[in-house]
This record gives C-alpha cells, structure tokens and sequence, in this order.
C-alpha cells in the first residue's frame, strides 16, 4: 500500500491567497455610487422612475439616495406617465366631466393640474419637494394657479422652473404672478425663482437633448452664436411688460428689445405711446453692418447683469444656479437683441445683416423729406423676403430663354441660366 504525501500550505502562502481572493471580489453598484461626487453626476442623467426604483432596491440605497444633498436637486417629470394630460377642454359638452364621473365642487384648476398636485403632495410628505431646485414640467398640464403656488408658496424651493409648450396655461395670469412675485415691497429673499424657460421649445426626450448638446457643439448657443430670428413667434405685450417689471429678479429664455423706438431702450428719444411700447426681441443680430454697433449698445456678457441676459437651452444638469443657465458653453460673441419692428425694412433675412438708426434712415423718413435715401434691403422673391443687394445678386436670375426672372433658391429643377419652366422638356430644353 503506497502511502499519500500531503502538501499542506504554508503560513505565508494562506495569507497570499486570502488576500488575492479579496482583491478579486466584485465592486458591488452601492460601492460605486457611494461617492456623493459620483452619484451627484449620475442622477441628473437618471429618470425620476428610475431614481425611485433604486432607492427602493433595498434600505442601504433608500437612506443613500434620500440621505444625499441634491440627489432630487434636478427634478425632470415631463417624462413621467403617471402626469400626462391627454384630455380634451373640460367645456367640450361635459363629456368629460360625466365620464369620469367627477364632484360638482372640483374646480377647472383641479381638474387639470390634479395629476401633477398629487405627485407634489407625496413628495412633500417625504420631505422631498423642498429639495428640488430646478423644476422640469414641459409639455404637461400646468395651470397658472400652481405655477403661483411654485412661485410663492413656502413650501417649494424652485430656483429653475421650465414649462416650455405646458397646456391648459393661463399666460395672463402667469404674468400677474410674476408681476406680484416681483413687486417693490416684496419680501427679502423673495421670489426663490430666478430662472424661467417658457417662450422656446422643449425638449422631446433624453436623445433630442443628447442631439441638442451635438449641435451645440458645431452651430453654439443662441443669442450668442447663432444670429437672425431666435423666437419662432413674436410674443405678446403682456409678457413684455412682465419681463420689464422681472428685470434684475427673474431672467428669462427671451430679453426685451432695446431698439431706439421702445420707452425702456437707453437710445430712446420720444415718440407716441403706441409705438414706445415694450417689446419682446425675437432677433440676435451682430452690430450694424456700417457701423458694427447699436444706437443702444451691444449685449455682452460682462457689461450685463446676469438676471438680463437670456436663459440658454438646454437647461443645466450640474447647477441649478443662474449663473449657469446664462453663461454660454463656448467662447461668446455679443449680440442685438432686437424685435421684428425694429428692423423692419432694415434686416437681409438671407445673410442675416442689418442697417441700425444712425447709419441708414428709411425713405420717407429723411429729414424734412428733401432728400431720398436707396433702401438697403428689397423683395425680389416672396419666399426669399427682403434681401441686400448681394443676396439677390447670389439667388436671382434671369432666365436666357423666356427672359423672365426667377430664384435659384425656390424655383426647384432651374439651373444657373433657365428657369424651371424652360428647363423641363415641355420647352425643348430637357437636355441642357
């Protein structure tokens, strides 16, 4: 019987091999979001769904999120299926009251901010509402009765609030908010909002923001980089004189024009009461194209108050500062900020250049009417409206068979010397 030799490790060899066997242990997902510095760049990115079902993964992550500042800091529920509104108006014959079967004494505010009040009350009753600094509700059923209570209300604490394409939205009343939000005897300290996203568009989903933040990247922000019109759609005259009595306390993703003809713009030298009236600018523009400057001076970053510089979309993750709203990703230029009256017959709508006060005067309004002055801008394409003399230069045509004028840009099938009519072969001229 042959007899075993047993090769027992040594001392040194057990401690080797303990030692290896931790090292080699998994770091577990709590390990790695421990770090307040790493979770507090995690959670912006997450959903609010999935920041929930995290902290209920188990009691260790639970008192993590719940115990970490600013884990709620940044709350986006324009995602969130459970405040969705896809009702029709309440008054579209009672249909809807009748289905749903709802009380007499439910108020149309109720109805329609119902979903987004009872997400509010059980994160109050959490002690987490308090938390939450910027505030994301775009393209969601907002009334102006809570967006007063956002604004006014002790028990939120919102310093960046986006209700860009929000429905059922009383603006008027928004406006009269703000204006009271605002007022000289306000309190110290008051309004905790600093910051309003409301005139642009929102964004869609987490790729449109990713595709937002790409295009960022090559074309800048706007405002600061990208010129010509800014707002798609002029903005009333409400929201002008609200945003002048918000000056300083509440910036805005719009500014006030500064044209000579507004009563607030510094160049202002009198005029009727009608055409002094505040407005909103939907225009970035560069300096004058003879001068390089504005009658009211150039908006630039430094020479600005931070509260009068436009909101810049997309809105900040990291930061619920206004600071960071404001301050563009990419080296900056300064701008004119200027509304569609104010260069009207003044602006080239193809490169984007413009002729201030000083430089060019509009014919018929030549001093005492003795002299005329050649209009810098004319429409020789309906599309194309008013152009400079180069644009046209560049787009329009004149056709060498039938003589008649045309545009390259919106003529579709012309070439550089036929119009589209001659070049298709009902004219023979198929195969130029």
């Amino acid at each position: 019987m042959s007899l075993a030799t047993v090769d027992d490790p040594t001392r040194e060899e057990l401690q080797l091999l303990a030692t290896t066997e931790t090292e080699e242990q998994a770091t577990t997902l709590y390990d790695t979001i421990h770090n307040s510095l790493i979770l507090s760049h995690i959670i912006p990115y997450l959903p609010v769904s999935s920041v929930v079902n995290l902290a209920a993964a188990s009691r260790a992550f639970r008192a993590l999120i719940r115990e970490t500042p600013g884990a709620f800091r940044h709350l986006d529920l324009s995602h969130v299926k459970a405040v969705q509104f896809e009702i029709d108006k309440i008054d579209h014959g009672g249909e809807v009251w009748r289905n749903v079967q709802l009380d007499e004494n439910v108020t149309e505010d109720d109805f329609y901010s119902g979903p987004l009040r009872g997400i509010f009350s059980t994160l109050g009753r959490q002690n987490i509402l308090h938390n939450v600094q910027t505030l994301v509700l775009d393209g969601l059923s907002v009334t102006s009765e809570l967006c007063h209570e956002i604004i006014n209300d002790a028990r939120f604490n919102v310093r960046v609030l986006s209700i860009r394409e929000v429905k059922n939205l009383n603006h008027r009343k928004l406006c009269q908010t703000l204006q009271y939000a605002c007022r000289p005897t306000r309190r110290a300290g008051s309004p905790s909002l600093k910051a309003l996203y409301v005139f642009g568009p929102r964004d869609w989903n987490q790729r449109s923001q990713m595709a937002l933040a790409s295009s960022l990247q090559h074309q800048g922000d706007a405002w600061w980089h990208k010129k010509g019109r800014i707002l798609p759609r002029s903005v009333s005259q409400e929201w002008a004189d609200c945003m002048f009595t918000c000056q300083g306390i509440i910036a805005f993703d719009a500014v006030l024009c500064q044209g000579p003809r507004h009563r607030n713009s510094p160049a202002y030298k009198g005029g009727s009461d009608l055409d002094s009236a505040r407005a909103v600018a939907t225009h970035a523009l560069l300096g004058c194209e003879s001068c390089h400057e504005a009658p009211e001076g150039l908006t630039r970053l430094n020479s600005s108050a931070v509260a009068n510089l436009p909101l810049l979309a997309p809105l900040p993750l990291f930061s619920s500062s206004l600071k960071a709203a404001v301050n563009p990703r990419e080296p900056y230029s300064s701008f004119v900020p200027r509304c569609m009256d104010c260069i009207r017959e003044r602006y080239c709508t193809g490169c984007d250049k413009w002729w201030c006060e000083s430089c060019y005067v509009l014919p018929g309004q030549s001093l005492g009417g003795h002299f005329e002055t050649q209009p810098r801008v004319s429409k020789s394409c309906w599309e194309c409206g008013n152009n400079c003399d180069d644009c046209i230069g560049r787009t329009q045509r004149v056709c060498k068979k039938c003589c008649a004028g045309y545009c390259t840009t919106h003529n579709e099938g012309c070439s550089m010397n036929h119009c589209d009519w001659c070049v298709s072969r009902g004219r023979g001229l198929g195969r130029l």
